[in-house]
């Protein structure tokens, strides 16, 4: 009976995980020999050039400068999310939960379910320096001062889009958050109130370190998020990277090499070091953020 539900299981994941081997882990192992040759990505005919390509990236400054915009994120982005929607969750779950909390649950969640193209395009509108939604409230308060082109200022082009990645984030970690706290026993705030803790004391120590370890998943997927930033990127920012290289990032650079400059070889020593950078971070987020496990 036990070898037949085997063989069952294994019929049902057979097509999906040769799917995923063959469009996803095979475009991943083909390019590290991709990456050690010259090929232009259409050309039958290639050579091979050894580390040359990653000669020339370690000498690339676009490289350098997108590496310093996707660590900016790795830090902004983790930091900023984590924070408000642990403050968001927490609202939700004071004591006991607060009238409507569905509803807000619902106007989070919402701009997850959204496609990073409708995203895109809508905070376009937005950003519109002209007739946009921002400059024109600015505007209508009084604050004609602070209107600008959001995305065509170097300054405020990375600061906007990291806006909106936040603004379509903090929704899915609120829920993940929500739900962690929901399953905290009511018995120790019961207990911690009779002893006199106030919410602060409460929640930094009993419901932060019970759900420490959702924190340390959503951490993980934040930093691998940070470094793999492009759809959004890629919509919003004038260029697209710029101005001035003032919104690239490695997997933006990565494509741009590919399919716009038609160097295969270089995007692909581009692509084989952002998996060096993804999985190299992801260990170390994983054990700085390793606590031990509380048990309640």
């Amino acid at each position: 009976m036990h070898h037949g539900k085997y063989r069952f299981v294994f019929g049902l994941l057979l097509i999906p995980l040769g799917l995923y081997a063959v469009f996803v882990v095979s475009p991943y192992v083909q390019a590290f020999p991709i990456a050690f040759t010259d090929w232009e990505g259409l050309s039958a005919t290639y050579r091979y050039i050894g580390f040359d390509n990653f000669v020339a990236l370690f000498h690339d400054s676009v490289f350098w400068t997108a590496l310093r915009h996707n660590l900016f994120l790795l830090v902004s982005l983790p930091t900023i999310i984590v924070t408000l929607s642990l403050f968001f969750s927490a609202a939700l779950n004071h004591r006991g939960g607060i009238r409507g909390a569905k509803f807000y649950k619902i106007i989070y969640f919402f701009p997850a379910v959204l496609s990073i193209a409708v995203v895109g395009v809508l905070w376009q509108f937005i950003f519109e320096p002209r007739g946009g939604l921002l400059n024109g409230f600015l505007r209508a308060v009084g604050l004609d001062a602070l209107a600008q082109p959001w995305l065509g200022d170097g300054d405020t082009a990375l600061g906007s889009i990291i806006a909106v990645v936040v603004w379509g984030g903090v929704g899915f970690y609120v829920v993940l958050f929500t739900a962690a706290m929901a399953a905290i026993p009511k018995e120790l705030y019961e207990a911690a109130l009779l002893d006199g803790a106030g919410s602060v004391q409460a929640f930094f120590r009993i419901t932060l370190p019970l759900i420490w370890n959702t924190v340390q998943v959503a951490i993980a997927f934040l930093v691998i998020g940070a470094l793999d930033q492009f759809a959004l990127i890629k919509v919003l920012s004038v260029g697209p990277g710029g101005p001035n290289d003032a919104t690239q990032v490695i997997s933006l650079y990565m494509y741009t090499n590919a399919f716009a400059y038609g160097k295969f070889g270089y995007a692909s020593a581009i692509g084989v070091t952002l998996f060096a950078l993804n999985m190299i971070l992801t260990v170390l987020t994983f054990r700085l953020t390793r606590r031990e496990r509380v048990v309640y």
